[in-house]
């Protein structure tokens, strides 16, 4: 099953269990997907955004969140703090099981041999690797740093 369908049919269930929270993050999942569906439809994508489009949403709505929820504890408002935490649970009940940093370095030097990179031009070309292959499995801004490591230490 797709993520789309995936989402809609979370949708309509949390209709029917009238839970007003998990319905209204959804809604705002819904959104963000029908905005990328719109901005595709001007570049010529008919069909709408793909299953690696919508991880690449979710992450980002996640990472938003998480940003929000640190800036609303600072300013002392941890009711908001909290509603945020739980937009993140229902958003990431989406995405798939994020690695560990174990599993993340060991992706990161295979990543790194399968393109054949040995300097740190070769970047971009192992970041690709990684994002094809783990999008919404990682953080790539922490990636990015272990990446850059490997390559200047070789």
């Amino acid at each position: 099953m797709n993520m789309r369908t995936r989402v809609n049919d979370a949708l309509k269930q949390a209709m029917r269990d009238k839970a007003t929270m998990r319905l209204s993050t959804l809604r705002l999942i819904c959104a963000a997907i029908k905005d990328q569906d719109i901005a595709a439809r001007g570049e010529g994508g008919d069909e709408g955004v793909g299953d690696p489009d919508v991880l690449a949403i979710l992450s980002k709505m996640t990472k938003q969140r998480q940003e929000s929820a640190r800036a609303y504890e600072e300013g002392g408002r941890i009711d908001l703090a909290e509603r945020e935490r739980q937009e993140i649970e229902i958003i990431e009940e989406f995405l798939p099981k994020q690695l560990g940093e174990d599993e993340v370095a060991k992706a990161v030097r295979s990543a790194v041999e399968e393109t054949g990179a040995t300097s740190i031009r070769d970047m971009g070309k192992v970041m690709a690797q990684l994002k094809g292959k783990y999008t919404g499995q990682m953080d790539f801004g922490k990636v990015g740093p272990l990446v850059k490591d490997r390559l200047c230490t070789g």
